[in-house]
């Protein structure tokens, strides 16, 4: 999204490394946690919908808004299936692919232009939502905190970005005026 009028610079990466530590310990840790007390294979489907996101949020910069749709996609379909899954599955979004999809969609308040900005942030929304559609639980505080977090700190650095970045137009002589 944000990438691509700007080489990615070194706080950026060391930035998207240290996420993608922080996904695999979260994923990790889940993993474990659900061994021991759900037992089974339960852990199964969480890791890999926590996998996923979170790839596609070490990715986010690169291809915009596809790269949100699809984490969107995911989540909302990992939060239908463990719905209709009732008691035999986890809660969805776990905590590692709230976190991830918060990501997504905070970036994406950024640095997409406001339209698709705002829908994105509507469908974020919609599934930190759905998490409540059982009742309250911690899975979906974390879900919503974590959304929440995202609508706001996204907000706030589009409006330090100058203006918002994505809505301003570009600047003379730059490399988007080459034919």
């Amino acid at each position: 999204m944000d990438r691509g009028d700007r080489p990615a610079g070194p706080a950026d990466r060391m930035f998207t490394v240290g996420l993608g530590g922080v996904f695999a310990l979260g994923i990790a840790f889940t993993a474990f946690m659900f061994m021991t007390s759900w037992g089974g294979v339960s852990w199964v489907f969480g890791s890999a919908v926590s996998t996923v996101v979170g790839c596609l949020a070490l990715t986010r910069g690169r291809r915009g808004i596809p790269i949100v749709c699809a984490g969107l996609a995911v989540t909302s379909l990992a939060v239908a299936v463990s719905l209709i899954a009732g008691d035999e599955l986890p809660r969805e979004p776990a905590p590692v692919t709230a976190l991830a999809l918060s990501v997504l969609v905070g970036s994406a308040i950024r640095a997409l232009p406001a339209g698709p900005a705002a829908g994105i942030a509507a469908g974020g929304v919609a599934v930190a939502g759905a998490g409540w559609l059982e009742g309250p639980s911690g899975v979906a505080i974390l879900a919503t905190a974590g959304m929440t977090a995202a609508l706001v700190t996204g907000a706030a650095l589009r409006a330090f970005d100058r203006g918002g970045r994505a809505d301003a137009p570009a600047a003379h002589g730059s490399r988007s005026d080459r034919p």
